[in-house]
């Protein structure tokens, strides 16, 4: 099993792809801590796996102290930390023009802030087991431009931005930082892109633009996402730091 005896913790844990994230790790046998916003699915998460595999973790990661007093309950159930997959993210406004400031706030808040937050409190949890790997998740819209998305294009750039240069400041300690950059991917939050303003036409023709674009002709499943971090978490990924990984079936090839 690739992640024998890790100790793990994942954010945004209990749906879409950091659930899949979970059973991932858990199959390759680390002990995981699941941090959600959601009580209920974070029970059923819980129940799916076992809970002396994995524990739940309330907190919302809008709120800083929030999000660095659930790092460490995280650390101080599972006896430490090897792996943090800090996955929390949303869409945010899709327009500069009028812009809601708190919708904005948000945004930086929970994709930018909430990552930096965790991987300051994680490292020393690291430090002391000898090395980690910290992994964020960006997308494509943190590689490249997105029309449809410019405030979660900045803030994926500030998330790319910042594990190049954590990978930089803390590969003395031997811990890896990198993040996974996916496409339009399958799960709840793909409306939450493509369809703001509610009409399901316009969700259906904003998603078929999308999918014209990707030259594998589909849009990327929750569990090929959680794939790329499973290796970026194990020891095969021993001498991958600062790595930008897209799961986006060509997309940013081009």
């Amino acid at each position: 099993m690739r992640l024998n005896g890790k100790l793990a913790i994942v954010t945004a844990a209990a749906s879409g792809i950091g659930r899949a994230g979970v059973e991932r790790f858990v199959r390759e046998g680390a002990k995981v801590a699941a941090i959600d916003v959601n009580r209920e699915a974070l029970d059923a998460l819980v129940a799916a796996f076992g809970a002396d595999k994995v524990t739940g973790i309330t907190a919302d990661l809008l709120d800083p102290e929030d999000a660095k007093g659930s790092i460490h309950a995280a650390a101080e159930w599972l006896g430490g930390a090897d792996i943090l997959w800090a996955h929390a993210g949303m869409p945010g406004p899709a327009s500069v023009e009028n812009l809601d400031i708190d919708a904005y706030r948000k945004a930086i808040d929970l994709n930018v802030t909430a990552a930096a937050l965790g991987a300051g409190q994680v490292a020393p949890y690291m430090r002391k087991r000898g090395g980690g790997s910290i992994i964020f998740t960006s997308s494509v819209s943190g590689l490249v431009g997105s029309m449809m998305s410019p405030i979660y294009s900045a803030a994926k750039w500030g998330v790319v931005g910042l594990t190049k240069s954590l990978a930089l400041a803390l590969a003395g300690d031997g811990i890896r930082v990198n993040v996974v950059c996916p496409g339009l991917a399958d799960t709840p939050m793909k409306a939450g892109f493509t369809g703001r303003s509610g009409d399901p036409a316009e969700a259906a023709a904003n998603e078929a633009k999308l999918i014209a674009n990707v030259p594998m002709g589909r849009l990327v499943k929750a569990e090929e996402i959680a794939d790329a971090a499973l290796w970026l978490a194990s020891d095969e990924a021993s001498f991958v730091t600062g790595v930008a990984l897209p799961v986006d079936g060509g997309f940013t090839a081009r």
